[in-house]
């Protein structure tokens, strides 16, 4: 069975570092580091669902703010993007060890 997975880019303005650090921590676990408070990620929908849990309890909705933007398929999608300075390259699909 094909695991249908989307590309995502996630950013996020933490007010408390303690919470920015678990968020980060926690982001590490999901997808690439782009750049502070960017990760690109390619997820399925259970990880996706996954992942919304695990900053939903990290947060604190009146002062933090978290965007997870959907890019479309990972697979056939072609993002657009204008990358001054380090090189951008979408993430690839690449085993996951448990």
């Amino acid at each position: 069975m094909a695991v249908h997975e989307h590309l995502y880019i996630v950013t996020y303005d933490i007010r408390d570092t303690k919470r920015w650090r678990r968020v980060f921590k926690t982001m590490k676990g999901y997808g690439d580091w782009l750049q502070l408070s960017v990760f690109q990620c390619r997820l399925s929908r259970k990880r996706h669902a996954e992942l919304i849990a695990m900053l939903d309890g990290i947060i604190h909705h009146s002062e933090d703010h978290i965007l997870i933007m959907n890019i479309g398929p990972a697979e056939t999608v072609k993002p657009s993007v204008v990358s001054l300075g380090k090189v951008f390259d979408v993430v690839e699909r690449q085993p996951v060890i448990i």
